[in-house]
């Protein structure tokens, strides 16, 4: 069956009709990023990369070749045989490589001389991440997002998830940054994705919502832990209508300290973190708050960090970035059950917020 190439712009608009998104990369690559949902067949692995690299630039491309065709010629083979030998003759992959050159070519010139329908993404991942760039600058514009606001520990992330079960559009920052946004945010032993991959999670969570329908977000500044927000989603966030949510100071701490059990059950690495917070509260006070957290005081310690820097910084943020509230479209209070989130995000569903009205 004849291999057809397809622009990066179109097969990006119909990725949900191929069966399989094939990675021809090597295993490093593909892990600082690919597209949504596709699998890793390398055609070269990355030390065999590095090796014919190396060949390529110290002797010559024709000796590069010679050394690498064998490798890839098994390495295509093991692919056939470990994941391709069961597919049906209507299977109908994409192979993409980094610009739709070689190794993608070896590999999609041999299932396509097996007999299935394939097609090479042209111009490879670097088209692709070229495509992805250009409509994180555009995506933003097409939605109307409602942002919900709340000083730190009122619950919007569960607020967020509450709204997402029950069938409203949520886009979770934080979930795709794996960050909850603050010194606290990163759970130890865990890491967050490179900006790529966050942008590529972003990226596929933005074009799968319905336009006609509200999405919710919660207000973020530019950052999320150390990945960037694109630009264009900032300023669409910080010109769209604002949700307050309140929750009174007992239940933030108690829902905080439940919510970061790791810290509870770990002082020194939650006293760690407080160590980030010395340049702006001063080591005086940092060094109290670790002294009361290592004599099993953390609750006093965390209201002590929301009314004394969480806080104030929030209050000031919002002023500052998020002029809806000043007018918020609704003001909503909850007591920290479950029944009183539900009914929280009840209200906000039938005050007319989603679907927005003015997309009706």
């Amino acid at each position: 069956m004849p291999l057809t190439r397809i622009a990066a712009v179109d097969a990006l608009a119909r990725l949900h009709t191929f069966d399989t998104l094939i990675d021809a990369r090597s295993e490093s690559e593909f892990a600082e990023d690919h597209l949504p949902g596709a699998v890793n067949w390398p055609s070269l692995h990355d030390a065999q990369r590095h090796e014919v690299g190396t060949e390529y630039k110290q002797v010559s491309a024709f000796d590069a070749r010679k050394r690498g065709a064998p490798l890839v010629a098994r390495n295509i083979a093991a692919h056939i045989e470990r994941e391709a030998i069961t597919k049906p003759k209507g299977w109908h992959p994409l192979v993409y490589c980094w610009r739709g050159g070689q190794r993608s070519g070896a590999l999609a010139t041999v299932l396509s001389q097996i007999g299935w329908q394939v097609e090479l993404l042209d111009g490879g991942y670097r088209e692709y991440r070229r495509a992805v760039v250009a409509e994180l600058q555009t995506l933003p514009q097409t939605l109307e997002l409602r942002v919900v606001c709340g000083t730190t520990g009122s619950g919007k992330s569960r607020l967020l998830q509450v709204l997402e079960s029950s069938g409203e559009q949520v886009l979770d920052l934080e979930r795709l940054a794996n960050h909850r946004g603050s010194v606290l945010g990163l759970t130890p032993g865990q890491r967050q994705p490179g900006q790529k991959m966050f942008e590529s999670r972003l990226w596929d969570r933005l074009r799968g919502f319905d336009p006609s329908r509200c999405v919710w977000a919660e207000s973020e500044s530019r950052k999320v832990g150390d990945l960037q927000l694109p630009p264009a989603l900032v300023q669409r966030m910080r010109a769209s209508g604002c949700v307050n949510l309140e929750l009174a100071l007992d239940a933030r701490v108690a829902l905080l300290l439940a919510e970061y059990r790791h810290f509870v059950d770990d002082v020194g690495a939650f006293c760690e973190r407080l160590d980030a917070l010395r340049v702006l509260r001063g080591n005086h006070l940092i060094d109290a708050w670790q002294k009361a957290a290592h004599a099993g005081n953390i609750d006093s310690v965390v209201r002590e960090l929301l009314t004394t820097h969480y806080d104030p910084v929030y209050l000031q943020s919002m002023r500052r970035n998020f002029p809806g509230l000043l007018a918020p479209l609704l003001q909503v209070e909850w007591d920290g059950s479950e029944q009183s989130l539900l009914a929280a995000a009840r209200r906000m569903v039938v005050a007319g917020l989603s679907p927005c009205a003015s997309r009706r």
